[in-house]
């Protein structure tokens, strides 16, 4: 149950490390400057329209938007038709569900929600991770109850991955889909470092409707709670308490917090590794 904290602390630790490495709050208020370039753009193709309408329109397709049309050419990070994305937190962890360009993006429909969380949930790389995490509990013989040996270690593992196939398919498909919101994660991708934290972490309690209103975030607290509750089913007697329910719960919370605060300055991260100019996501 620890677990999940150190997963997300360590996903916390390697962003704001590398934030303050590429200098992410420097970086992070240049769309302000971008905002004010294109209002620039339109006198400028007006006056040479009325001549040329009839030739250019069908056969040059270089004049079609070229700046308008950026944001969508640059499909951000693998984004795919159906709304996710085939990206990963540091190129390795599964981050399916975050949107980096709110504009334009369908809803998701049930069948959509439950593949997407599928695919995220039983990735090769998770099953990796949680074994590495499952190793360090073990070291650290965290829920004695589980034991030692590779008995102990087998059921540590089982009862990470159910953790994490509980959490994921109620918070990200199972009440989505009942409550019609949306499991994604929408970058906000503008603004001050520490405006665009505030923002990721209000993601836990703020979410988005099917029909992109802002609504209360039921899937993530409730979700959370009753995955919590399905936990103490086969973790050891000695957790099987109020008090250890909810101190999974906290943690499970605690843990999606961090993550969004991860998932919003991973494109940030991603682009200046890679050396690409930076986007603005603002409406």
């Amino acid at each position: 149950m620890t677990d999940q904290c150190r997963k997300a602390i360590f996903l916390l630790y390697c962003a704001m490390t590398t934030a303050l490495l590429l200098g992410i709050p420097v970086m992070a208020q240049q769309p302000s400057s971008t905002g004010s370039t294109t209002p620039q753009q339109p006198p400028a193709s007006s006056p040479v329209q009325p001549s040329q309408p009839t030739p250019t329109s069908s056969n040059s397709p270089q004049p079609q938007s070229p700046v308008g049309q950026q944001p969508s050419e640059k499909q951000k990070e693998g984004q795919v038709q159906d709304g996710t994305s085939n990206d990963r937190l540091f190129f390795a962890l599964p981050n399916f569900l975050t949107v980096e360009s709110a504009a334009q993006v369908k809803p998701l429909t049930t069948g959509q929600k439950f593949k997407v969380v599928a695919r995220s949930t039983f990735d090769p790389v998770e099953f990796a991770y949680i074994g590495a995490l499952a190793g360090i509990s073990q070291a650290q013989n965290s829920e004695p109850g589980f034991g030692q040996g590779w008995e102990g270690y087998g059921k540590r593992y089982g009862a990470n991955l159910a953790d994490t196939v509980d959490e994921n398919f109620l918070v990200g498909a199972v009440f989505p889909s009942l409550l019609k919101q949306d499991p994604r994660y929408f970058q906000l991708g503008h603004g001050g470092f520490w405006h665009r934290t505030g923002y990721a972490l209000s993601r836990v309690f703020v979410t988005r409707t099917d029909s992109g209103k802002s609504q209360f975030n039921y899937s993530e607290v409730f979700g959370s709670a009753i995955a919590a509750g399905i936990s103490t089913t086969y973790h050891p007697a000695s957790d099987r308490t109020f008090s250890g329910v909810s101190g999974v719960w906290g943690t499970q919370v605690g843990s999606d917090t961090l993550t969004f605060v991860v998932k919003e300055f991973w494109p940030d991260i991603r682009r200046k590794l890679r050396k690409q100019p930076a986007t603005s996501n603002q409406p």
